[in-house]
């Protein structure tokens, strides 16, 4: 690894306190104290840098008696800070990959500088620790701390009103001062005062409950003593109701009121996990207790925190709910695994990311493997793998590690090695080498390789060394918890990819030096496409593996072994290859001969001996199908070319579902050639009633018989596929056309039944049609669906018919004016759909159903009808809910869509309430955008393209992962180019003002002198940044000239201009309380905890700082309205806003004690619009199940007519 990215800090954080006293859900403003202790590491130390965002900061202490300066700077308050036309996202990333590293606390830096007085330099020469005070308040935070308060009437119980914190990654500088960094681990004390009616849960053990002296408020105490870093700290306040596990009293779980039933049978397998993974690992839970905390309009399905984890209200369910208890007990089991791996041992930066996350995923995959099964187990780690191999070819290779670049590759034959043809410099079109500044999408699929790739290990190592490998990492950092009081010995608990490596080979005696350079430090996936030809006078197969894509995106070249397994008569063969070529051939002795004559049974790799009909199969070949790399021990994608009729053996009698799976893929891709037999079809009707194979293949081979049988549409005349199957399993007996009474206690048959509709649903007969008896049948089930004696909830199922009714639509004969389309004009068919969506959603309104399936799969289905021309395309249905008809809306903009529906969309990603809301919108913006790149559109204007811009460049300064996601949206549409739509400008003069290249972090340096400072040009290297020299220059050096081109092809003329320092005027020094003359950085601006009385103190908090109109003068002013003052002498007491006018190179300027100025953090505070959030249903006391869709599924509005056919048209 990289050695230079680790940079000696001059302090060591030791513990942290942090105490917020003024929690207002009404104003929703917080205010608090924190102070951090710090152990000096140097002589000298003249500048701490904190994260803070967001916070007004109004007094800065220092070891309780020093009241001292500082200053103020967020360079993403505003990403490119100068007016441009550019409107590329390079330029963007550029600027926002500056910012980002500028306040990056990796490297000891951040938005909040403090100066350290010389009254304190003694103090730091005897190695003392200096204690950092910092007064702080939130007003209406845009992220990070999302307070959740009905607009219902009733108390703050009755509305169930509640706040907890948030955060993308490191986040925890958006609601407290802090080093907001994985590696500043530090003991903890909380306290937190609420009102007595409320209950704060956050990090720690709780040590006492105290009452203020009038008995309206509390204060809660926690203490951590494990050393934690500042973005594993969370806070939970509302009314919970309060349940101790009853398996293990060390867990507590909360959740809101009259959700107690449900947590109950939620969290009932909870405490399996905790003896699985203590088991496992050989280890006790390393914390005292664990809370999980259930929150409503949550950012995210889990978020972990030191003995705590907040999850999504929407992963509880009651005991009638299938389909959720797995993904619920998945979640929880997670974040259990984070407890072990992120929490209590974290990490030292993010390129160690892949560390933690990775091994955390893949101990929750052995739970998975164990309570769930091998079948699914295999088959989720299939379906990672495909997403990685899908992201990659599209976007490029993701490197888990890029701090660091591989070794020189060594060729051996046990030493596999691989080449990529391209860099992976510039391969996206943001920064992988931070969080802040990466695409969401990107770090989702980066968690999934890191899974893979710790699972990788495993295959070579095994799982009993790599569970010692585990024990030991968790052993060092339980012996380092005992060392209080000596921050030095916690590096234990820190995780990175030089110590993985050497504990592995600690206690393996194996170097994976290797493996790290080629899965870690490179991107990119392996491809091979194999074919093979079974020669008989030899008895041999001669295979051809080729690597036909490197140098595509995302594709590499793979250097050595590759595992084949052979499926023959007498058993299966595995054969381990050596890859060397782009072009491998091969020769593999079978060991079967040809035996049709002999009736035997076949053996097959899971031991077990099946009889096969082998009469569709070559006579003289023994050879019954192929598979390559079956295990999915490396990062690959596979095409094999073999006969139908060797998949449909594949598919038929192949127990791993990973084999099944890709033989179905196989399959469909036949189907869609119109290469399809009758013997194909027996094949998946066999599979599909066989009651021994895993439910997910057999729901595959349902969508697949779909596919097969309307390619043999022109030459069949039996029944419609899968028909004589459905009444065969659920037919009445006494009237197989009716379906009988619902019985759920068979799971297996549960996830037919609901998938046997919609894949009937997609047949079409020659006229592209769904055939009537089909449409006739899917009716049926429809009136005659009975739940009454069934223990299990059916709602899942009634969304999978109203889901078959959509598949069921076909395009309209005949296309009408949209103005003309009236019920009138619809056909008989699609009256009848129409008639039962519109119950279904009528129903949903007077009885809602769990999570409000049934009504997002009738939204579905409205803008199936509107896609295909059977009812108007109308809009204003969907935008009375909410992510559920988002996506509805989306889809909506590719075809009908128009301004007001973008700019209604756009609304809601800028100003919604709903912290998940937002980014939600522009996933699905991002997944299905409007149009395509380079298309003409009527939605591609300049009005367009500046809303996007002014989204990415200031609209979210808190929120990254909505930046970024706006980032991927402009990247479907416009790629890394201007838009087309912007003019181009004319040929300008372009002064460059930035210097040349330099690191982007420069330390502010003091100049004390009496004497006038002449300009200075400074070009530190970023290991002198912490104690620059300051190099006097006398004359300024001449200016290059060069010219450059434009995308226009249009020359500009560039001028490098060498940058040197103003002029810097000198001030007598205070004591404690300097009164600030003189000019303000243009960086920064001033804090009402530096502004003075008559008296000339601090006024420290202001009484009236929450007076509405105070809050609207202050935050709602625009950047760029500010106009740079000429005499700030007489305006010093008042607030302003961040200014940016400079570029990010601002942040090299010289900084003078004197000079230090306090500075807001707290960015204009977004007006939401008008009904822009529709009507959600709040009150959680008074409806259930209206808290249960929370805001992620949807719900009906209340002012809608009863009659939604009314809507319609």
């Amino acid at each position: 690894m990289k050695k230079d990215r680790e940079i000696q800090k001059a302090y060591k954080l030791s513990h942290q306190i942090l105490s917020l006293t003024g929690i207002n859900f009404v104003r929703q403003t917080v205010i608090g104290f924190t102070e951090l202790t710090l152990i000096p590491s140097k002589d000298s130390i003249r500048y701490i840098w904190l994260n803070c965002k967001q916070c007004c900061v109004y007094r800065v202490t220092l070891n309780d008696t020093l009241e001292v300066q500082f200053q103020y700077f967020d360079p993403l308050l505003e990403v490119c800070q100068q007016e441009s036309k550019q409107r590329n996202l390079d330029y963007l990333n550029k600027c926002q990959s500056t910012g980002v590293t500028s306040v990056d606390p990796e490297v000891g830096r951040g938005e909040l500088v403090i100066v350290v007085p010389s009254e304190a330099q003694h103090m730091i020469q005897e190695g003392k620790p200096l204690k950092v005070g910092v007064e702080f308040s939130l007003e209406k935070p845009q992220s990070g701390l999302h307070f959740v308060v009905p607009n219902t009437e009733g108390t703050l119980v009755e509305k169930a009103a509640h706040m907890f914190t948030y955060g993308h990654e490191n986040s925890a500088r958006l609601w407290f001062p802090c080093i907001d960094t994985w590696s500043e681990v530090c003991t903890w004390r909380l306290e937190f005062t609420v009102d007595d009616f409320m209950t704060a849960v956050s990090c720690g053990d709780l040590v006492e409950v105290v009452y203020t002296q009038d008995m309206r408020r509390k204060t809660f105490h926690y203490h951590l003593s494990t050393p934690t870093c500042a973005p594993n700290i969370a806070l939970v306040v509302g009314p919970f109701e309060i349940y101790v596990d009853p398996f293990m009293n060390e867990i507590t779980h909360f959740c809101l009121p009259q959700l107690l039933p449900l947590m109950k049978a939620t969290s009932k397998y909870l405490h399996e996990a905790f003896e699985f993974y203590e088991e496992l690992l050989s280890t006790r839970y390393p914390y005292s207790c664990y809370k999980q905390v259930y929150v409503d309009e949550a950012y995210s399905s889990l978020h972990s925190y030191a003995t705590m984890s907040i999850l999504d209200v929407n992963l509880l369910c009651s005991n009638r709910i299938i389909d959720q208890v797995y993904e619920t007990r998945k979640t929880m089991a997670l974040c259990v695994a984070q407890q072990f791996f992120g929490c209590f041992l974290s990490r030292h930066a993010w390129a160690d990311a892949w560390l933690t996350t990775g091994i955390a995923n893949y101990l929750m995959s052995l739970y998975v493997k164990k309570h769930f099964g091998f079948n699914d187990y295999k088959d989720w780690i299939h379906s990672e793998l495909q997403e990685i191999i899908d992201y990659e070819e599209k976007f490029g290779g993701i490197v888990l590690d890029p701090s660091s670049s591989p070794n020189e590759p060594q060729n051996g034959p046990n030493m596999p090695v691989t080449s990529n043809n391209s860099s992976n410099k510039d391969t996206f079109y943001f920064s992988v080498k931070n969080p802040h500044a990466s695409s969401p999408h990107y770090i989702g699929v980066y968690y999934k390789k890191a899974h893979l790739v710790i699972r990788m290990l495993e295959y070579r190592i095994g799982q009993e060394l790599m569970m010692q490998v585990f024990n030991k990492h968790l052993s060092l950092a339980l012996i380092a918890v005992g060392n209080k009081g000596h921050p030095a010995g916690w590096s234990h608990m820190l995780m990175s990819t030089a110590t993985f490596t050497k504990a592995i080979f600690t206690v393996t005696g194996k170097d994976i030096t290797v493996f790290c350079d080629q899965w870690v430090r490179q991107g990119g996936h392996a491809k091979f496409n194999m074919k093979f030809l079974f020669n008989r006078k030899r008895n041999i197969v001669e295979m051809t593996i080729e690597q036909g894509y490197i140098g595509e995106l995302g594709i590499r070249r793979y250097v050595g072994p590759l595992v084949v397994w052979i499926q023959e008569l007498d058993g299966t063969f595995k054969h381990t290859l050596q890859i060397e070529h782009q072009v491998s051939k091969k020769e593999i002795v079978c060991h079967s001969k040809s035996r049709r004559n002999k009736k035997k049974k076949i053996p097959l790799c899971t031991g077990e001996e099946v009889d096969m009909d082998l009469s569709h199969l070559d006579a003289d070949s023994p050879v019954l199908w192929l598979r390559l790399d079956p295990d999915m021990t490396m990062m690959r994608a596979v095409e094999v070319e073999q006969p139908d009729n060797q998949w449909q053996y594949q598919l038929r009698h192949e127990r791993d579902v990973t084999a099944q799976t890709e033989a179905i893929t196989a399959l469909q891709r036949l189907a869609r050639q119109g290469a399809v037999t009758t013997e194909m079809r027996n094949t998946l009707n066999a599979v599909l009633e066989n009651e021994q194979c895993f439910y997910k293949i057999r729901c595959r081979a349902a969508h697949c018989l779909t596919r097969v049988a309307n390619a043999m549409v022109a030459n069949w005349n039996g029944p419609p596929a899968m028909m004589q199957i459905f009444r065969k399993m659920f037919g009445a007996f006494s009237c197989p056309n009716i379906i009988r009474q619902h019985d759920f206690t068979s799971l297996q048959n549960y996830y037919i039944l609901k998938t046997l509709p919609v894949a009937m649903a997609g047949l079409r007969n020659t006229h592209k049609t769904c055939p009537p008896e089909v449409l006739a049948f899917l009716m049926d089930l429809f009136k005659y669906s009975d739940n009454s004696k069934n223990r299990y909830s059916d709602n899942y199922y009634r969304a999978s018919l109203v889901d078959a009714l959509a598949a069921a639509i076909s395009s309209a004969p005949v296309q009408h004016d949209p103005a003309t389309i009236t019920s009138d004009t619809l056909s008989e068919d699609i009256r009848r759909v129409l008639c039962e969506i519109t119950r279904y959603l009528n129903l949903e309104k007077l009885l809602p159903c769990y999570k409000y399936t049934v009504t997002v799969s009738c939204l579905h289905a409205i803008r199936v009808l509107q896609r295909n021309g059977h009812l108007p395309p109308k809009s204003d249905i969907f935008k009375n809910v909410r992510v559920a008809a988002v996506e509805q809306i989306v889809d909506f903009l590719a075809h009908d869509g128009s301004r007001e529906d973008i700019d209604f969309l756009l609304s809601l990603a800028e100003s919604d309430p709903v912290p998940r809301i937002r980014y939600m919108t522009l996933l699905s913006l991002a997944k299905n955008p409007p149009f395509k790149m380079g298309q003409s559109h009527k939605l591609d204007t300049e009005h367009f393209v500046e809303r996007l811009w002014n989204i990415m460049n200031s609209g979210q300064p808190c929120d990254s992962r909505v930046r970024c996601a706006v980032m991927d949206l402009y990247y479907a549409l416009y790629g890394r180019r201007r838009p087309a739509c912007i003019p181009a400008s004319e040929p300008a003069l372009v002064l460059n003002l930035r210097k040349p290249p330099h690191p982007p972090i420069q330390a502010p340096i003091i100049i004390k002198e009496e004497e006038t400072v002449l300009p200075v040009k400074r070009e530190a290297p970023i290991d002198d940044l912490l104690e620059p020299k300051v190099e006097v220059k006398t004359e300024i050096a001449e200016m290059p000239v060069e010219v450059i081109f434009t995308e226009e092809s249009k020359p500009i003329v560039k001028e490098d201009i060498e940058v040197f320092e103003e002029h810097i005027e000198s001030y007598p020094t205070p004591s404690v309380t300097p009164s600030i003359e003189g000019d303000m950085s243009e960086s920064t601006t001033s804090l009402p905890g530096d502004s003075q009385d008559a008296h000339g103190g601090a006024t420290g908090f202001e009484p009236d700082m929450f007076r509405t109109g105070s809050a609207d003068s202050h935050g709602n002013k625009s950047h760029k309205s500010k106009k740079k003052k000429k005499d700030k002498k007489h305006k010093k007491h008042k607030k302003h806003k961040h200014e940016h006018k400079d570029k990010l190179d601002k942040l090299d300027k010289f900084i003078q004690e004197e000079n230090l100025s306090s500075g807001s953090s707290n960015p204009p505070s977004p007006v939401s619009p008008p009904n822009m959030a529709g009507s959600m249903p709040s009150n959680l006391t008074s409806n259930l199940q209206s808290l249960m869709s929370s805001s992620l599924q949807g719900s009906m509005s209340s002012n809608m007519t009863n009659d939604v056919t009314d809507n319609l048209f």
